[in-house]
C-alpha cells in the first residue's frame, strides 16, 4: 500500500468505501468522487444479484429439457415436386413418457396430466404409471410445444420428454392420394410414402449421404401448380353437378409421368384418419369401372392396326341382336356409318360390329398386349385388378368393344390412350420424375405409328364436330373421347346413376399431355337440359382444366388457320 493519508473531511462512509476499494483493487482511491464511484459500483452489483435471485425465486419458466434418443437411422427423405417444391418433410417434436418406478404419487400425477392433456384417458394413464416393472412407458406421442411447456412446469417426478420425428405435409390435402401418409412411428402406410419403405428403398439408398446420415429429396413427376389448378376445377365440377366424387389425371404421353392426379373427396395426410373412409378412396388406381365409350378408342386402334381402312362402313340401323341380348345406340343415326362417323357419333352398334369382325381371339390378344388383363403396377401400391368375364363369348367382345362388360382402373386406360397419341409406344404410368431420353427404350411398340396418326385425327375430329365439342379450347388443338356408363349396383345396371369420363390430348398435331376427368353420379341441371352424360359435365370440366394448365405447361396457343381443315401429323385421311 502506498503511504498517502486519508483526507480530514472524509466521512466515515466514504472512508469505509475507500478502504474496501483499496482492499479489492490493491490501490488507494482519493477524494469524494472516487468514493461515490465505488459505492455506485457496489450498488449496481448487489442490485443485479438481487434481481436474478428474485427471478429464480418467483418462478421464471425453466428451459424444457428433452431427452435425446439415440437414432442412427437415415431419416425419411423429403419429397418434392418436379420443380423442387416441398411436398413432405420431417420435423422434430417432443413426446411424453414416464418411468413408473420414479412416480411418487400416482393419483396426483394422473390428475395433473389428464387435466392438462384432456385427450389422455385417466384409466389408461393410471394403468401405465402403475406398472413398476417397466422403466419406460409412453404417455402421449407428438405433443405440441405449448403442451410440452405446461407439462414440464408441473415438475412431476418420473415424467420426461423424448424427441421424435413427425412427418409434415405443408400443402395439406393437395396430392394426398399420391403422397399417402405415415403412421405415428413414421412408417409409410400408403402412397409414395409406403413405396419408399418398400421397393423404393433402393431409390432412397441411392440418394443417401452416409457421411452425414441424411438423404437427398425424392423428386416426383407432379407439378404442384398443375395439381392445384386441376384439383380446384374438379372441386367446382363436383359441387356444380352434385356428384358423389370427382377424379382427374394429367399425364405426359411420351414418358408416362403423372403431372397431376386427384381423387375427391380426399384426405389430409397430416391427420389421415379420413383416409380410412371408403368414400375417400383413390378412384383412379384402387377402383375399377366400366369406362363406357372412351373404351371405344381401344377397339378403333385394334381395327385400324389390323388393316381396317378409314373408308370402311358398318350397318348401324335398328339393333344388333346377339342371342338374347339386344344392342342399341344412344341417339342413333339409324343408317350405315363410315368409320369416322361411328367414332364421332359414338355408335355402339357400329363399334360392336367392328370388334366382331376382328374376332374374339384377336380382340383378347390386343387387350392383353395393352395390359388390360393385369393389375396396374405403379409406385403407388394401392391398385385394383380388372374385372374380366369368366366366360368370353361374342356378347363379351361386342359389349367390351364399347366399354361395358369389363371393368378397369382408369389409369390403365390412360396408358393405352397415351400409346394411341404418342406414335404407338405403351408407356408405364409413373409418379417419379424421369429422364425422357431413357423412357423411349423401355416403352414397347404396341401399334403402328400410322395407326397412331389416324387415332389422333379421329380424336381431333371428335373435339371439332363430335361429343367433345365443349372441351375445344381455342388455340390448344384438343382431341378427345367421351364416356358414360351406368353404374352396376347389386349386379344390375342402374338407369339413374352414371359414371361419366372424358379423355383428351393436346396439342393434337404432336400431343404432349393427356387429361382425364371422371365424375361419379353427376346430376342433370337445367342448363344441361336434363342430360347427365359426359358431354354435359366431364367434357366442359376437362376444357376448363386444359385452359388453365396449358400455359403452366408451356404449351403455346396457335390461332392461325382453320381447325376443321388442319392436317394432323401429315395424315391425309379425308
Amino acid at each position: 500500500m502506498t503511504g498517502t493519508s486519508p483526507n480530514a473531511h472524509e466521512t466515515i462512509q466514504a472512508l469505509a468505501a475507500r478502504k474496501l476499494a483499496e482492499a479489492a483493487f490493491g490501490v488507494q482511491l482519493r477524494g469524494h468522487k472516487r468514493a461515490r464511484l465505488v459505492i455506485i459500483f457496489f450498488l449496481i452489483a448487489f442490485s443485479a444479484v438481487a434481481v436474478r435471485l428474485g427471478q429464480l425465486t418467483i418462478g421464471m419458466p425453466r428451459p424444457v429439457e428433452v431427452g435425446r434418443q439415440a437414432d442412427d437411422k437415415i431419416p425419411r427423405p423429403e419429397i418434392v415436386d418436379r420443380n423442387g417444391e416441398l411436398l413432405a418433410t420431417d420435423i422434430q417434436v417432443a413426446s411424453l413418457f414416464a418411468d413408473p418406478r420414479k412416480i411418487i404419487d400416482i393419483d396426483e400425477a394422473v390428475e395433473q396430466l389428464t387435466a392438462n392433456l384432456p385427450r389422455l384417458d385417466p384409466a389408461e394413464v393410471r394403468r401405465r404409471l402403475s406398472d413398476h416393472k417397466r422403466a419406460f412407458v409412453w404417455l402421449a406421442r407428438q405433443i405440441s410445444p405449448e403442451e410440452q411447456a405446461i407439462i414440464h412446469n408441473l415438475g412431476i417426478p418420473g415424467v420426461g420428454f423424448r424427441w421424435e420425428r413427425q412427418r409434415l405435409y405443408p400443402n395439406g390435402r393437395l396430392a394426398s392420394h399420391v403422397l399417402g401418409f405415415v403412421d405415428i412411428d413414421n412408417r409409410g402406410i400408403a402412397g409414395i410414402e409406403r413405396y419408399l419403405d418398400g421397393q423404393g428403398q433402393i431409390l432412397v439408398a441411392a440418394l443417401a449421404d452416409p457421411l452425414e446420415a441424411k438423404t437427398g429429396p425424392v423428386a416426383l413427376s407432379l407439378d404442384l401448380r398443375v395439381q392445384y389448378a386441376m384439383t380446384e376445377e374438379l372441386q367446382k365440377a363436383m359441387e356444380k353437378f352434385m356428384a358423389l366424387a370427382a377424379a382427374g389425371v394429367v399425364m405426359d404421353v411420351n414418358t408416362g409421368e403423372i403431372i397431376a392426379m386427384a381423387s375427391l373427396p380426399d384426405f389430409n395426410p397430416n391427420d389421415p384418419r379420413e383416409a380410412l373412409d371408403k368414400n375417400h378412396m383413390n378412384r383412379l388406381t384402387t377402383a375399377v369401372y366400366e369406362m363406357g365409350s372412351t373404351f371405344k378408342t381401344v377397339t378403333f386402334a385394334m381395327a385400324l392396326d389390323n388393316g381396317i381402312s378409314m373408308q370402311s362402313r358398318w350397318d348401324a340401323r335398328g339393333s344388333l341382336v346377339i342371342g338374347r341380348s339386344r344392342i342399341g345406340d344412344f341417339r342413333g343415326e339409324n343408317r350405315v356409318l363410315s368409320l369416322p362417323e361411328v367414332f364421332t357419333y359414338s355408335s355402339n352398334i357400329g363399334t360392336a360390329r367392328m370388334a366382331l369382325d376382328q374376332g374374339i381371339e384377336r380382340h383378347q390378344a390386343f387387350l392383353r398386349k395393352l395390359g388390360f388383363f393385369d393389375r396396374l403396377q405403379t409406385e403407388i401400391p394401392e391398385s385394383a385388378s380388372p374385372l374380366v368375364p369368366t366366360r368370353w363369348g361374342k356378347i363379351s367382345t361386342a359389349t367390351i368393344s364399347f366399354g361395358h362388360g369389363m371393368s378397369v382402373a382408369p389409369l390403365r386406360l390412360l396408358s393405352a390412350v397415351a400409346a394411341f397419341m404418342n406414335g404407338g409406344r405403351l408407356v408405364q404410368p409413373t409418379f417419379l420424375r424421369k429422364d425422357p431420353t431413357l423412357m423411349e427404350d423401355s416403352a414397347p411398340q404396341v401399334i403402328k405409328p400410322e395407326t397412331s396418326d389416324k387415332m389422333r385425327w379421329l380424336l381431333r375430329q371428335n373435339a371439332l364436330i363430335g361429343s367433345a365439342k365443349k372441351a375445344n379450347v381455342e388455340g390448344y388443338r384438343i382431341g378427345g373421347k367421351t364416356g358414360s356408363a351406368e353404374k352396376v349396383l347389386n349386379g344390375r345396371y342402374s338407369k339413374g346413376k352414371n359414371v361419366t369420363n372424358f379423355i383428351a390430348g393436346f396439342p393434337m398435331e404432336k400431343p404432349r399431355y393427356l387429361v382425364f376427368v371422371l365424375l361419379d353420379e353427376p346430376q342433370a341441371l337445367k342448363e344441361t337440359y336434363g342430360f347427365r352424360t359426359s358431354g354435359w359435365n366431364a367434357v366442359p370440366t376437362g376444357g376448363k382444366i386444359i385452359e388453365r394448365i396449358a400455359p403452366l405447361l408451356g404449351v403455346t396457343p396457335k390461332f392461325e388457320g382453320k381447325d376443321a381443315n388442319m392436317t394432323i401429323a401429315g395424315t391425309a385421311v379425308e
